[in-house]
């Protein structure tokens, strides 16, 4: 599976956005990810809709989002019309009518994920990926959701190894603490979309730390 480096914009200068957006891709950003958080299923609450659209005006980039939210088949029609990419739900705020979410988000030209967090076993999303209309991006959690600037938990790659086993073509994605100093662990565990926030943001040279998350994927996968 091809790496793909995700920026979080959750860490960019919301002020310049577009600018941040048309820098991260330039600099070598695959895809532009982007934190929904409604305030309820997570404390913190960031963006929606409106945002997604007036950024979809600047930018041809893949705008991966990541909903926590807690009733997500209320967001697949706005986020459609407002130039969604990816629409990634977690497992734990739809375990009773996700195959008609999955439905929705495809019908509607977006790809679907599904997201879990540490502390939900990695059983619960299997059946979401071996569907007959199943997700095409399992997301694992390496921090708590909600807030930016976490510590990467390794043991969650104990997840990502099983998916990539069970799954050999799947887009495993990681999101949480990732940068120089935990990509090793998360490339060779199998995942190869890597989201990263203030590791790039933060950075002197943001260019130069998208481009050592996408060797270390490229050289595990060359390993394995």
């Amino acid at each position: 599976m091809a790496a793909k480096i995700a920026p979080s914009m959750l860490s960019s200068d919301f002020a310049n956005l577009a600018t941040e957006a048309e820098r991260m891709v330039r600099l070598g950003a695959d895809w532009l990810h982007m934190d929904i958080m409604d305030g309820h299923f997570v404390p913190n609450l960031t963006i929606g809709a409106p945002v997604i659209e007036s950024l979809r005006k600047h930018t041809k980039a893949y705008l991966d989002c990541h909903l926590m939210v807690t009733n997500p088949s209320d967001y697949v029609e706005p986020l459609a019309k407002a130039g969604a990419s990816g629409f990634t739900f977690h497992i734990e705020a739809t375990k009773e009518y996700w195959q008609e979410l999955i439905q929705s988000i495809k019908s509607r030209g977006m790809r679907p994920g599904v997201a879990l967090k540490p502390g939900t076993p990695v059983e619960e999303v299997f059946s979401l990926v071996e569907a007959e209309n199943p997700v095409e991006l399992v997301l694992v959690m390496t921090v708590e959701p909600g807030f930016g600037g976490q510590k990467f938990m390794p043991e969650m790659m104990d997840k990502v190894r099983t998916l990539r086993k069970k799954y050999p073509a799947l887009d495993i994605e990681v999101d949480g603490g990732l940068g120089p100093s935990t990509i090793d662990a998360a490339a060779s565990a199998g995942a190869n979309c890597i989201v990263a926030g203030s590791s790039v943001f933060g950075a002197p040279e943001p260019g130069q730390v998208i481009h050592i998350l996408r060797k270390s994927v490229e050289q595990s996968q060359e390993n394995n």
